[in-house]
């Protein structure tokens, strides 16, 4: 029998059909959170355990950053006996969670619809590219697709150059982040109605969400939101400058106390009283000579000092490190967020999850499974499957 488990969601059953990253990273979430996360993979095991280049073990780095805290069982789901295995774990489960295409899982014969209409208290969380609705929802999506289609990297890469990917899979994480919002309110109402519901999440509408701002200025204005390359488009004092060491500096001087805190900062003191500063809508009209007054002041100085000077006159600014720099000075901000996990073999650092509770978040962090590692134990325990039964399953290839 699995550990019993702490956190908000401890109690929770999900049952995680997930594969590559949306899905597993909602998933992992959920784990975090003090859920049981069932992660069914079929006999090969998810796409994503083999994504080259970095491996420890068996499984990719890639894997091992979003599936945490969860046990594995692995099952053919093209073979009927599979799929009675599955929808057997289903019907113990408060929450599936899957991002097949749309109609896959009824083709498979575990059909949303039939089994709510038999299980009525279940949330069951779909994340697919474009949705269960509408001329699109066929269409195959992966992050950067959706980054594409949606407008966003048309707003990334310097205002000359092409667009860009974001460096960051935004088109996956930013959809399993609203899938598990959406889980949490459907359990949230059923609570209270004793009923469950179909969470339907697309990949697209997730990212024309994260438009944010800029999608007003589309509507509202009628313009075309320009790349945004390392400033903003609203804000001139938002931006980036090259220090006196060639490292990078953010500056966000955003109210007018931090404009004349920059400045001062800056050894500019008179700046704000120059008429083509006097306000945020000058400053912006005037922002390449603005921008030339400050990158001259900031060549005079290493990019970390000028960070500490800002900061400690309440100017937020930050040098632009690269991802190890930032996760190895993470730990100066005090939140834990580099999680140590030990597996049976292997041990590893990731990072872990950014919510604080004031109780307990899920307990001890559990190195993500190997493939099929809870299949007997689960089949045995749970499901109630002699021991003859789980045998005959494994010599047939139903499970491994």
């Amino acid at each position: 029998m699995t550990a019993t488990r702490s956190g908000a969601f401890a109690g929770l059953r999900v049952v995680d059909l997930t594969t590559f990253l949306s899905g597993p990273f909602c998933t992992q979430m959920l784990a975090d959170l003090g859920a049981e996360v069932v992660k069914v993979e079929h006999p090969g095991g998810d796409s994503s355990r083999a994504i080259p280049p970095h491996f420890v073990g068996a499984d990719s780095a890639y894997f091992l950053s979003t599936n945490r805290n969860k046990r594995s069982i692995a099952v053919d789901m093209k073979s009927p006996r599979g799929i009675d295995v599955v929808r057997r774990l289903i019907a113990s489960a408060d929450v599936v969670v899957e991002n097949f295409r749309p109609g896959v899982c009824a083709r498979l014969g575990i059909d949303p619809a039939e089994i709510r209409a038999a299980q009525p208290d279940l949330v069951w969380a779909s994340i697919t590219g474009f949705g269960h609705e509408g001329p699109w929802r066929d269409r195959g999506a992966y992050d950067m697709i959706v980054q594409a289609a949606s407008g966003v990297m048309s707003l990334t890469g310097e205002p000359e150059g092409p667009p860009v990917r974001l460096g960051i899979p935004a088109g996956d994480l930013v959809a399993g982040l609203y899938a598990g919002v959406g889980i949490g309110a459907a359990l949230h109402e059923r609570a209270r109605t004793g009923l469950g519901q179909m969470v339907d999440v697309a990949m697209f509408d997730s990212q024309l969400a994260m438009l944010s701002y800029q999608s007003a200025y589309a509507l509202i204005a009628g313009v075309t939101p320009p790349p945004q390359g390392s400033a903003h488009d609203s804000i001139p004092t938002y931006r980036t400058f090259t220090a006196g060491d060639d490292r990078m500096i953010a500056i966000t001087a955003n109210t007018d106390g931090m404009w004349r805190g920059a400045c001062e900062v800056l050894g500019l003191p008179d700046l704000p009283a120059d008429p083509r500063f006097l306000d945020p809508g000058a400053r912006l009209e005037n922002r390449h000579a603005l921008w030339r007054l400050w990158e001259t002041a900031f060549a005079t100085r290493p990019a970390a000092e000028w960070a500490e000077l800002m900061t400690a006159r309440g100017v937020p600014a930050a040098t632009i490190r690269s991802v190890p720099e930032a996760l190895e000075e993470s730990e100066a901000a005090g939140r834990q967020m580099v999680l140590d996990l030990d597996g049976a073999d292997e041990s590893i650092r990731v990072v872990g999850n950014p919510m604080r509770m004031s109780g307990s978040t899920g307990g001890t962090h559990q190195y993500p499974p190997s493939l099929g590692a809870d299949t007997d134990q689960i089949l045995l325990e749970e499901l109630g499957l002699s021991s003859g039964e789980i045998s005959a399953l494994r010599a047939d290839k139903v499970v491994l």
